[in-house]
């Protein structure tokens, strides 16, 4: 807010300030003690544009209309705002096609054309209302603060009136209840080795969560960096709460009214997941470490041996020179240029770990670049940031500084030139032997806004990935990285794919998993997986399989495992458990060109890959604690088998009509159904009128040049549509258009089905037809009409009871009639 346009407060003459003051020997005798204080009555407001400033005559609230159903929230406890900066919404754009200001008795109402923000004159509460005039989202008491004598700056507080059965959602990778009704939570990026259920905080921090009142969704999104806290009616059943030990109140209301449309308008603040390379969707496979060089070749030897597919192999710090980031062990790796090359030849990419601690060594040249420069951080009395992590003593960059971001990303230039493909940022939360992390006293730039490491402690871990993905994308030139990252904050999406850190293996850890995944993908960060298997403990056979089973349908599938344990590859627990495993990831495999629609949906509209069953019918109720039952995209159903022994389970199936994805049974949406699933199983159901794609099995992303794509068609009833996407898969091309999106329409009777395609986009590929297999139709067809044109072919049911037709790729309509 310009000078001018701040509320002008009423001045106070000397004579008018000493009538309160005692002239004695304590000069503090008449300062007012230090405790929470609230907003009063409001005294007046103004309008500059979008926004609309209220005032009590000491503190000012501003509400920014962002969009029809979207309004910020911020509080200024002396009237004085902080630079309106965030890392998480780098640009906010402004949509509200008609919003005003109408004043009643009681109330000043800012309205759009979706939503109403009510701001009560007497009590200063803040509540939300859809144009039905419903009440969504309001205030238990005024917003508050506290000052904050160590450090300056207030504590500030929100606090939410909680209605009965009010459900709440989200928050990240949070390992609890994915209901968090009557739970706390803190956010503060923690390096928790092996955690447990219900622990807190983890390792990143997203203060997002959606709230379901009745059958209506909303969002809050609260963009402050600090420690923030929430509580969803832990400490009284009729509020929730949410705080911070510093910055601003600032939050977002974000208005549904269904759980989908709230997560896409919190994307449009935040971002959403660049497409990623193909390759990075493929099976993945990691350990701390496989070295020497002989180990990893004898490993990738193997998996081709074996015919189990993969993408990636993983070099953890055990192939680095003394831990010291961007060289090599040349011990271990004599020549890594030659073997990350052998590699590729046998469709292998590289990826390796790359941590923020720089070793202190006058003779290592990137500490050298960094102290020279003065890119390291430092504490408040100038001393640099020193603490111990896998090279000894280490200095941290400070990521928040621009400068250093762009130098921290052309430290890659070398491992880019001998071939690595993808880069994992580890431990940079940032994690620090012994203390935990940095001190609070810690400097940072601040992208030019200054900062403690109370402040920049959330978004260290989020800018240094955004410093490696940028410095990758410019050294690529045109090809898409990977990047991987334990530690981040609201948006960190934009730049990398996440990982839920070091679970343990055990049947409770792959319930976490599942509930981690997909409260993380409810919660903006779709591109998320587990360390399979788990990454310390000892799994048995049947674990590892379940949790490869799970991962198939996790959109970042990679194992991964500690040291200190046995050797865990897909073929490590016998032939029968191999043999599981490679059915799995060739599953995966298949289904890769529907994995990728889905990553499209992600990255073009906003809709997160993994969906919870209350996020498909959040009417009902009892779907608000329903925990193991998701769809990747919203064509497949997945429940996974989570428990020793277990060969059947109660699945819940949403309303429709639903297809086993193994046997083609039919069954009816809107109720439960027990599922057979020995351990070659799990259960997977397809929803009608989906059309899905499936390649031929390949053992790497790109092994086969394809000759034709094979479309499984689900017969219903119903209209419904489909979507399949398709690109070079591995350039950023697509984003000048070049890429195929297809639109397919699928509708039957008692005596015909029917699938129409509708094309966009400017990429053609190479191959000419599909292989089409109708499934579930209720009558015996004879006669397929293309285009118009009667087909002369002879139809047969196969042992699944699929019809099979052949048609270029460009048909405009396919009927297949009695």
């Amino acid at each position: 807010m310009d000078e001018k346009d701040k509320i002008s407060l009423p001045e106070i003459t000397i004579e008018q300030l000493e009538e309160g003051v005692q002239h004695v020997n304590n000069p503090i005798v008449g300062l007012k003690p230090i405790e929470k204080r609230y907003l009063q009555q409001v005294k007046e407001y103004k309008q500059v544009d979008n926004d609309f400033f209220f005032s009590d005559g000491e503190s000012t609230v501003e509400v920014k209309v962002v969009s029809d159903e979207i309004i910020r929230i911020r509080m200024a406890p002396q009237s004085t705002f902080l630079e309106d900066f965030s890392y998480a919404v780098p640009k906010i754009t402004y949509t509200a096609s008609l919003f005003s200001l109408k004043e009643t008795e009681l109330d000043y109402i800012v309205e759009t054309n979706t939503v109403s923000c009510i701001i009560s004159k007497k009590e200063f509460l803040i509540s939300f209302a859809d144009n039905q005039q419903n009440m969504i989202n309001e205030d238990f008491s005024a917003m508050h603060w506290e000052e904050n004598v160590d450090y300056g700056g207030y504590y500030v507080y929100c606090t939410k009136k909680s209605h009965k059965d009010e459900a709440y959602f989200g928050l990240g990778d949070k390992p609890t209840k994915f209901n968090m009704r009557g739970r706390r939570f803190q956010n503060w990026n923690t390096d928790t080795y092996s955690f447990a259920r219900d622990q807190d905080p983890l390792y990143r921090s997203i203060p997002f969560y959606i709230g379901l009142k009745e059958s209506t969704a909303y969002g809050i999104f609260f963009d402050n960096t600090y420690k923030t806290y929430f509580d969803f009616g832990h400490e009284e059943e009729s509020k929730t709460s949410f705080w911070a030990e510093g910055g601003e109140l600032q939050y977002y209301y974000i208005h549904g009214p269904h759980m989908m449309d709230v997560v896409k308008r919190y994307h449009t603040l935040t971002g959403t997941h660049p497409m990623p390379p193909l390759w990075a969707l493929g099976y993945h496979q990691c350990r701390w470490s496989y070295y020497p060089e002989s180990k990893v070749m004898k490993l990738a030897q193997t998996f081709r041996e074996k015919k189990i597919p993969c993408d990636a192999l993983y070099l953890d710090i055990d192939y680095m020179d003394g831990y010291r980031c961007f060289t090599w062990n040349k011990k271990y790796f004599p020549d890594p240029k030659r073997m990350v090359k052998e590699l590729a030849d046998n469709g292998f990419r590289t990826v390796v770990i790359i941590d923020p601690g720089i070793k202190v060594d006058e003779n290592y040249w990137v500490y050298k670049e960094g102290k020279d420069n003065k890119y390291f951080c430092r504490r408040s009395d100038d001393y640099f940031m020193e603490g111990h992590v896998w090279p000894g003593r280490c200095q941290f960059p400070d990521f928040t500084n621009p400068e250093v971001r762009k130098w921290w990303g052309g430290l890659f230039k070398g491992l880019v030139e001998t071939g690595v493909a993808g880069i994992w940022n580890d431990m940079n939360e940032p994690a620090v032997f012994g203390s935990g992390t940095f001190p609070d006293d810690v400097r940072h730039q601040y992208d030019g806004l200054r900062g403690s490491h109370r402040k920049a402690h959330n978004v260290y871990g989020m800018q240094m990935v955004r410093a490696t993905y940028d410095g990758l994308k410019k050294l690529y030139k045109n090809k898409r990285p990977l990047t991987i990252t334990r530690a981040g904050y609201a948006g960190v999406q934009r730049y990398s794919s996440v990982w839920t850190g070091d679970n343990l293996a055990s049947w409770d850890h792959l319930k976490l998993a599942l509930l981690q995944c997909t409260r993380l993908s409810l919660s903006g960060v779709s591109f998320c997986g587990t360390d399979i298997g788990g990454f310390t403990g000892e799994p048995d056979g049947e674990l590892f399989t379940r949790w490869i089973q799970l991962g198939v349908f996790t959109p970042f599938m990679r194992a991964h495992s500690a040291g200190d344990t046995r050797e865990r590859e897909p073929w490590s627990f016998g032939e029968t458990y191999e043999a599981l495993n490679r059915k799995f990831i060739e599953l995966r495999y298949k289904l890769l060109p529907y994995i990728y629609s889905a990553f499209w949906e992600n990255h073009k509209f906003g809709f997160p890959i993994l969906r919870p069953i209350v996020m498909i019918e959040q009417d009902k109720e009892g779907n608000r604690f329903r925990e193991e039952e998701f769809t990747f995209g919203d064509k497949i159903l997945i429940s996974p088998i989570l428990n020793p022994g277990q060969t059947s389970k109660v699945v819940y199936l949403p309303p429709g009509t639903w297809y086993d994805y193994w046997t083609h049974e039919k069954r009816e949406g809107g109720e439960e159904h027990v599922i057979q699933a020995e351990l070659d199983s799990m259960p997977i159901c397809v929803k009608a009128g989906s059309v899905i794609p499936e390649w031929p099995v390949m053992q790497y992303v790109n092994e086969i040049d394809l000759d034709e794509i094979k479309f499984q068609v689900y017969f219903s009833s119903y209209e419904v549509n489909s979507f399949y996407y398709e690109d070079h898969g591995d350039t950023f091309a697509y984003e000048q258009d070049i890429y195929t999106e297809k639109k397919f329409v699928v509708k039957g009777d008692a005596s015909s089905c029917s699938i129409r395609q509708f094309s966009e986009g400017l990429y053609t590929p190479r191959y000419e037809t599909y292989d089409i297999k109708f499934i579930g139709l209720p009558f015996l067809p004879t006669r397929v009409i293309i285009d118009g044109r009667e087909q002369k072919v002879e139809l047969e049911f196969d042992a699944l009871k699929r019809v099979r037709i052949k048609a270029n790729k460009n048909f405009k309509e396919i009927q297949v009639l009695i």
